[in-house]
């Protein structure tokens, strides 16, 4: 015959595994709940910029000149390629950033690699009409197909002012 402590414990363990459960599902849904906020929310960065009339419109006063490029190793000895330039907005209207994707191609001009990256950043000065700036972009992996000839850089967003 059991004794009265076995039946305590035994009754209360049931009690206490569901209290335990209860709590790694409140953690688990708390977790889903969080990572689906950032997800839809996220950085703006992840969003592409508009591409509309006025913004095509101030696209084709964009201008990149003085192209350059160089490679380094990082502190992980990873060779990193950098593509850098002048962006220069010969129109009238004021840019908040410009959104660009850059294509490397292999020697039969095949298209190996495609990016899109934004040239200046939330925190960066708007770029008024007829100024200039500098860029660089920096990349990780390129394909070892790659012709080592410097990318072709098309805008393909605009965040007017």
């Amino acid at each position: 015959m059991p004794s009265e402590i076995e039946s305590d414990h035994r009754s209360t363990f049931p009690v206490a595994f569901a209290a335990g459960a209860a709590v790694v599902l409140l953690l688990l849904g708390g977790v889903l709940l969080v990572s689906r906020l950032t997800r839809s929310k996220g950085p703006v960065g992840d969003q592409h910029l508009a591409f509309g009339p006025a913004e095509q419109a101030a696209a084709e006063r964009i201008h990149f000149l003085e192209p350059q490029m160089a490679r380094a190793s990082n502190y992980l000895n990873q060779d990193v390629t950098y593509i850098a330039g002048v962006v220069s907005n010969d129109g009238v209207a004021t840019l908040r950033d410009v959104e660009v994707s850059i294509e490397f191609r292999d020697p039969f001009n095949q298209l190996i690699l495609r990016e899109t990256r934004r040239l200046f950043g939330s925190s960066a000065q708007p770029l008024a009409g007829g100024q200039r700036r500098d860029f660089q972009v920096a990349f990780e992996y390129i394909p070892e197909e790659w012709n080592k000839q410097y990318p072709q850089i098309r805008v393909i967003g605009v965040l007017l002012q």
